[in-house]
């Protein structure tokens, strides 16, 4: 979950600095690791698997629920 997570958090931040430039590289374990983002991830999925356990919303969830104005 958390190298799946790493390689979105890649993608996105990839897309949005290269715009219409970026052809969807996929990013070795090694530059997940050495641009922070397996680290990110790993924070990230730690903190929802914590999220889901108590039964409340993780934060892909709260996201969606302030976009669609759900609160």
């Amino acid at each position: 979950m958390i190298w799946e997570k790493a390689q979105q958090l890649y993608q996105e931040q990839h897309a949005k600095t290269m715009g219409t430039d970026f052809k969807g590289v996929t990013a070795t374990r090694r530059e997940l690791r050495e641009g922070g983002y397996f680290h990110q991830a790993k924070l990230i999925v730690l903190r929802n698997l914590w999220l889901q356990k108590k039964g409340l919303p993780t934060v892909d969830e709260e996201e969606l629920m302030a976009q669609y104005g759900a609160r």
